[in-house]
């Protein structure tokens, strides 16, 4: 079983997410920065990022282009 998201407060998690966003690779700084797991971590950005923002996200730590999206 998967462990929970921590519960944080809305600062915590926008500095999580650019944290996440800025981190390359993406989970090393983020669990060194905020004692966040690879799981929670991916949790909380699909919940807390726009779709779109997640899919670029998750492309971008997979190295591969993210496919543009319609509008």
């Amino acid at each position: 079983m998967a462990k929970p998201v921590p519960r944080l407060s809305p600062d915590q998690i926008a500095a999580v997410i650019a944290t996440a966003w800025d981190d390359s690779p993406p989970f090393n700084r983020t669990l060194l920065k905020h004692g966040i797991m690879p799981g929670p971590l991916v949790q909380l950005l699909k919940r807390e990022m726009t779709p779109g923002a997640y899919k670029i996200w998750n492309a971008r730590i997979k190295g591969k282009p993210a496919k543009p999206t319609r509008r």
